[in-house]
């Protein structure tokens, strides 16, 4: 573990271990009843009380925001490939994109949850649809903001090869030169889509799930055990930031020639 590391986790406890004597501070300041607003230590003591109910709902939400990941990623990865190989298509295509998102993912849940069913399907589409506009937006634009100089280059050396034809000479413009250029561009869309996954995991699970720690908040909340529904709360924080930081530490380590300032 390297000196940096060992920084950033110190620094990271010290921010939490802030961020609780403020909530605590909160409680005994305002006397706010405990049905409202429970305080750290009874969301401490409902967790340990709870653990094994939600870590299994926690197992649930969890593999629906990695499958949402891979799977809003991937799609969003072909898209914008797609999009840069073909430019008429890019341009019927991109517009109807942009106005997509018009659209709140979340009015999409019930439609989702009817077709899809109450299960992990829907939760997972759910959150795919969350990530892929992020991940095609971002490694798009670094496939056209490629450095011109550099394709140039690759356009008189294609010339220059008698055997070499025009598909030939695109693709290994895309392989060699695009796509390891769009490389940074594509890591920070991985990092919102890290960020955002857990939106559409939950949202599904408010709207209709069996399980799920959206789907404990929910119920927590109806029978008013918000200190339940603090520590599930907790606990989902816990996996975003885990899962950001983690990709965050894969996408470091594959791209060592981004700059970390």
């Amino acid at each position: 573990m390297t000196s940096n590391t060992v920084q950033n986790i110190g620094r990271s406890l010290i921010t939490f271990g802030g961020f609780l004597a403020i909530w605590q501070t909160i409680v005994w300041a305002t006397g706010v009843e405990f049905f409202i607003l429970p305080g750290p230590w009874l969301v401490a003591l409902s967790l340990a009380g709870n653990l094994e109910l939600i870590a299994g709902h926690a197992a649930i939400t969890a593999l629906e925001i990695v499958l949402g990941l891979l799977f809003g990623s991937g799609f969003g990865i072909i898209s914008a490939v797609s999009l840069s190989w073909f430019p008429n298509l890019r341009r019927w295509l991109l517009p109807v994109l942009v106005v997509t998102q018009a659209i709140p993912v979340f009015a999409l849940a019930p439609v989702l949850v009817l077709w899809m069913g109450y299960g992990l399907a829907s939760k997972v589409m759910m959150a795919s649809l969350i990530i892929f506009f992020p991940v095609t937006a971002a490694f798009l634009d670094g496939l056209r903001r490629t450095e011109p100089g550099w394709l140039d280059l690759a356009q008189t050396m294609t010339a220059a090869n008698p055997r070499a034809n025009f598909l030939a000479g695109r693709w290994a413009a895309l392989r060699h030169i695009r796509i390891p250029a769009a490389l940074p561009a594509l890591a920070s869309g991985l990092r919102v889509a890290a960020a955002v996954a857990p939106i559409g995991a939950v949202v599904g699970e408010w709207v209709g799930s069996s399980a799920g720690l959206g789907y404990l908040m929910l119920h927590a909340n109806g029978r008013m055990q918000i200190d339940l529904l603090f520590a599930a709360l907790f606990v989902l924080a816990v996996i975003a930031v885990t899962i950001y930081f983690t990709l965050d530490w894969l996408l470091r380590r594959l791209l060592p020639w981004q700059p970390d300032n």
